[in-house]
This record gives structure tokens, C-alpha cells and sequence, in this order.
């Protein structure tokens, strides 16, 4: 009983230690990162659509089940950035990597508003979605959409309070 107890109460205790710590996704930092990046990036909002019961799920019971990628086959029906705005049609077949991080998945909704940041590679286009967010934005303020066109444009390009 007392071992059970003792049990019990490390497993309660070392929940914090489980916790995932992300830094608040920024449109500013991660412009930054794909232009930083070694492969080509392009912007684009749209609406994203994917069939979510290809999400990972994570099983608790044995995380290491976990994959830390699942790809799958998506479709984005929207606008690329361009240095007057979001004015270039694009309508694309991409690849949404929901990655995992130990226990933690992304989330993801088919058919929400995106602001993407897809990574151009031989096959196509790839956007990223992290538990901490990625490469994706759902759902992006008017000031979200703005502030990336700023970056794109070379001005101020500072990381701030926007989403």
C-alpha cells in the first residue's frame, strides 16, 4: 500500500516535467526562420483541407508509438504573397507533416484559414505544423497578415505580440 502511495505520488509530482514548453508562435520569428532557411519557402493564405482522420494520435500508454511525423495529402485554395499583398492565385496539391513531440500532436481542423509558410521541395510543398505551431497559422489576425508582408517587403520584421 505505502509502495503504491509512494508510486502515486512521483507520478504526481513529475507532472510538470512532462510539460511541453514552446515559444509563442510569432508570424515575425517564423518569417525570419523559412528566410533563413537553406530550402525556399513561399507564403500563402488560404484555406487549408485535409482529411483530419489522418491526424496522429497519441497513445499514452506507449508513447514511443508515437510517430513524430505523419504526412499527409492536402489541398490549399487560397493567395501567395507577393510585394503588393497576398495577390497570387494558388490552388495546390501540398503535404501536411502534423509532427509529434514525445506525447504532444499537433492540431489541425480542415477547411480553417490558414496563413502557411510551405516549404518548396522536388515533390511539391510541404507545410509543417508542430504542438508549438510550425510553419502554419490558423485562423491569422488582419495585423498577422499584414506583419508578414512587412518582413516580405524588408521592413521591420521584429517579433512581437501578433499571432
Amino acid at each position: 500500500m505505502i509502495r503504491a502511495l509512494g508510486i502515486s505520488l512521483l507520478i504526481a509530482l513529475s507532472g510538470p516535467a512532462f510539460a511541453l514548453s514552446c515559444m509563442r508562435p510569432d508570424v515575425a520569428r517564423t518569417y525570419q526562420e523559412a528566410a533563413d532557411a537553406e530550402e525556399a519557402y513561399i507564403v500563402v493564405h488560404g484555406r487549408l483541407d485535409f482529411d483530419e482522420s489522418r491526424l496522429p494520435k497519441t497513445d499514452m500508454a506507449n508513447q514511443q508509438a508515437t510517430p513524430p511525423d505523419t504526412l499527409i495529402p492536402a489541398r490549399i485554395d487560397g493567395k501567395a504573397m507577393s510585394f503588393d499583398g497576398f495577390t497570387i492565385p494558388f490552388t495546390r496539391e501540398i503535404t501536411l507533416n502534423a509532427q509529434c513531440f514525445g506525447p504532444w500532436c499537433t492540431g489541425a481542423a480542415s477547411g480553417t484559414d490558414y496563413l502557411a509558410f510551405l516549404k518548396k521541395g522536388a515533390d511539391g510543398y510541404l507545410l509543417s505544423l508542430t504542438p508549438c505551431g510550425g510553419f502554419g497559422f490558423a485562423n491569422p489576425s488582419d495585423a498577422a497578415l499584414e506583419k508578414v508582408q512587412t518582413c516580405f517587403r524588408g521592413d521591420d520584421c521584429t517579433p512581437g505580440p501578433l499571432r
